[in-house]
């Protein structure tokens, strides 16, 4: 999803697994669980059944505390409630190294049965020790799960998917229709120029444009900037010209780019922005608490605010677009993996089965998140109006950037980009040590084909 990773392979990464996984809780809350007990929904009652020998399932996952790690604690609830056998290790690990301590315990062997992983070109890298779905997962079930393509092998949802998805997933802007309305602002705006009106008019009212932080997402020390540079990228290119920035066909210094950031970064410079962006932690309190008026997030936070906002908060696409912006980050960025060294396979998939069922897409939606089951809907208002913008509004899907292009390129990005935005580094800087890490990786890894 949505995300960066350092992978740090070694042994020495090994001892630190171990201190990290002390922290595991068992899933013991009681779940709600909906009628319904077929092997498409519920899993095989042979590996999984009320009846059967006792399994535990250990569930990494870096959600933190976000409404992905709500729906993974009421999903394997209800799973235990229908199969009392089958119980959960639920450990949170740290966002900034979990991969590097994934890739550490796949060397010893000791990691998780099931993992939270992340699609595009990250399950890609790690897919010497996923296992295929194709054959644990009856083909009905997997039919109706969208997007399967970018969680496949060659990005080919023939191939059979490395991850079932939790949710559909966007990258998207959250705004306070009060404070617009209050400030004159009588449209959303789509556009650079009309955002940098609106940040005119909202400023006047003593209120803060656009806030950024690490809220939310803890991905870094750091807000997380590749939600920004996905919009600023779709303002520049059409979606079938992404793959550019994967295999160099469009530089990362080109000169739209460096354009685009040159914008970017004015929005702190004119004053659209708080001032301490690289150090704000609350930023998701100034927004729900009114004194922020815009914030560029994701579907993870959408049910904190509208508990809190209830309806007077709205999405919008970020208007990073000298033309009304066209495109929207719509994309099922993670979901679950099965380790190809866990002992417990077929168990760990009838929970995947699950999770790609009716009854499973309920309890998603009921966390605040869209589940990725073709038919299903979402009861959340803000998260349905997401799903119009492509589905009723002509809008173009994008995948989120940092799930298709190098892993190499995002961590320096990551690095780079805030420091842009608050004016530290130099556009023509920050994307020339971009296109450097992209320069820096093997001529396979930079190629026509995705790996």
């Amino acid at each position: 999803m949505r995300r960066a990773a350092l992978v740090v392979a070694g042994i020495a990464a090994a001892a630190l697994l171990a201190a990290c996984s002390s922290g595991s809780s068992t899933a013991t809350d009681t779940g709600a669980a909906a009628a319904g007990s077929s092997a498409a929904a519920g899993g095989s009652a042979a590996a999984s059944g009320d009846r059967g020998a006792p399994v535990k399932l250990t569930l990494w996952h870096n959600y933190g505390t976000e409404q992905n790690a709500t729906a993974t604690k009421a999903l394997t609830d209800a799973y235990t409630a229908k199969h009392p056998n089958v119980t959960f290790d639920i450990v949170a690990q740290p966002g900034d190294n979990y991969f590097s301590l994934l890739q550490a315990a796949a060397v010893s062997q000791t990691g998780p049965d099931l993992a939270v992983m992340w699609t595009g070109l990250f399950d890609l890298k790690y897919k010497d020790w996923l296992t295929n779905l194709k054959d644990l997962i009856p083909a009905e079930t997997l039919a109706k799960v969208q997007g399967l393509e970018w969680m496949s092998p060659d990005f080919n949802k023939d191939n059979g998917p490395l991850v079932m998805p939790l949710e559909r997933q966007f990258y998207i802007g959250f705004y306070n229709k009060k404070l617009l309305a209050d400030a004159g602002v009588t449209a959303v705006p789509s556009t650079w120029d009309e955002l940098f009106a609106a940040c005119d008019k909202l400023k006047a009212t003593g209120v803060t444009p656009i806030v950024y932080g690490n809220g939310g997402q803890s991905l870094g020390a750091t807000f997380y900037p590749w939600y920004d540079m996905s919009y600023l990228m779709s303002g520049a290119y059409p979606v079938d010209k992404w793959k550019g920035l994967y295999d160099g066909t469009i530089a990362w210094d080109a000169p739209a780019n460096v354009d685009q950031l040159t914008k970017w970064a004015s929005l702190k410079s004119k004053g659209c922005t708080n001032d301490d962006i690289l150090t704000k932690t609350n930023n998701l309190d100034d927004f729900t608490s009114g004194k922020a008026a815009m914030i560029i997030d994701g579907t993870w936070d959408t049910q904190k605010f509208t508990d809190v906002m209830k309806d007077n908060v709205a999405a919008f696409v970020p208007p990073f677009s000298t033309t009304p912006a066209k495109g929207v980050i719509e994309y099922p960025g993670d979901g679950f993996s099965i380790t190809k060294y866990s002992k417990n396979q077929q168990a760990a998939a009838d929970f995947l089965t699950f999770l790609a069922s009716p009854e499973g897409a309920a309890i998603v939606d009921k966390a605040g998140l869209i589940p990725d089951l073709e038919g299903t809907t979402t009861t959340n208002p803000v998260n349905e109006q997401m799903l119009g913008f492509a589905a009723d509004g002509g809008m173009t899907r994008y995948p989120m950037l940092d799930n298709v292009v190098q892993g190499d390129v995002v961590d320096v990005g990551n690095k780079m980009l805030p420091s842009v935005l608050d004016g530290s580094t130099t556009p023509q800087d920050g994307l020339s040590q971009m296109a450097a890490a992209w320069q820096s990786l093997p001529e396979e890894a930079r190629g026509a084909n995705y790996q």
